[in-house]
């Protein structure tokens, strides 16, 4: 049978003083005298207890606790992000939870339901695919726990936001494809709902309609986040008389889809087609070809938002404006799948 934790109980039971009394020994408390303190310290040692910090925090009004929720941790960008987030956390003596909703809103809200019974300072999330209703967070609002989004964020929602240049990225992104010589360019997008899936495809059709390319409409498709879907219209488009030239897409995961229907259908990439992702997972410089990608700095982005909470939430004491947003800079990182070459030259140039 599992043995029980040792408290401050058991320890006021042993020495015949009370509970009160430990904690004050065990805090080195000035009106404990040096002798108890020493005594309640080898007695302590002895029964192997361990001071409850979460105990200790909430009585002095925090938990000194963190919680994240994030789609999934087995993504690059999230795994970074959270890398970020715990560095800071760690500098400011804070621990982290981590939860994932698996792009499920009922395991969102089973996750924030956990958290907010966790006592956490501070939640900062990342909404799931399936997220389109606020109300779940603004609960979290209503138990007086400091909410802030990153990444996927629900505008509507007055909370501090911090996320990427998703417009500005995916309009260069384009612009370098057209560059390269493609002019039938499909779009692989996510969820309709979600801004940071809004903005890409935003940007990706400023610049075709600069280039003065004529996109057919079935060569713009949005809500294929999963593999399985992207790898259905890839194959769908891949299979008309008149083929994309290129994908662009919203993850790296949607290009891996491509590449894999394309070498199924014996088709070069990047001579015969074009192939651009987002995020720049681990496999992307991997894979042959490798697939050019957008590096959203998912570390730094996760420091950043982390940063909030401590450098303004906290300083302001919950006073400063809600509703700041943060912009921070993507990289486009140029990769074989997006420079075209002679079919004849299989050099990259």
């Amino acid at each position: 049978m599992r043995r029980k934790r040792i408290t401050i109980y058991d320890l006021a039971k042993e020495l015949g003083i009370s509970a009160s009394y430990i904690s004050k020994a065990l805090n080195n408390h000035a009106s404990v005298s040096r002798e108890v303190i020493e005594k309640v310290r080898k007695k302590a040692i002895e029964l192997n207890y361990k001071l409850n910090s979460h105990a200790a925090n909430l009585r002095q009004g925090s938990s000194k606790t963190i919680g994240v929720i994030v789609p999934t941790v087995n993504h690059s960008f999230f795994s970074e992000a959270i890398a970020g987030i715990e560095e800071i956390c760690f500098q400011n003596n804070h621990s982290l939870i981590i939860c994932q909703s698996h792009d499920s809103f009922k395991q969102e809200c089973a996750a924030i339901d956990t958290l907010i019974h966790q006592n956490v300072d501070c939640i900062l999330i990342s909404v799931s695919a399936e997220t389109q209703s606020s109300s779940h967070l603004e609960t979290i609002k209503d138990h007086y726990i400091e909410l802030i989004q990153f990444d996927r964020c629900l505008d509507k929602l007055n909370s501090y936001k911090i996320s990427n240049d998703n417009k500005e990225v995916s309009y260069n992104v384009a612009k370098k494809l057209i560059q390269q010589g493609y002019k039938k360019i499909a779009f692989l997008g996510g969820p309709r709902h979600l801004t940071i899936f809004k903005l890409r495809k935003e940007g990706f059709l400023m610049a075709i309609k600069e280039a003065g390319l004529v996109i057919p409409y079935n060569f713009i498709t949005e809500d294929v986040l999963p593999k399985n879907k992207a790898a259905e219209v890839a194959t769908e488009l891949l299979s008309l008389k008149e083929p994309p030239d290129a994908f662009f897409t919203v993850s790296d995961l949607q290009s891996l889809a491509v590449l894999q229907i394309a070498q199924s259908y014996g088709i070069k990439v990047p001579e015969q087609l074009g192939v651009f992702g987002f995020a720049n997972e681990a496999f992307a410089d991997i894979i042959k070809p490798s697939l050019s990608s957008v590096d959203q700095k998912g570390k730094e982005l996760g420091k950043s938002a982390a940063k909030i909470y401590f450098e303004t939430i906290l300083k302001s004491h919950g006073t400063s404006g809600k509703d700041k947003e943060e912009i921070i800079k993507s990289e486009i990182i140029i990769r074989e799948s997006s420079v075209r070459v002679p079919v004849n030259d299989m050099s990259i140039i």
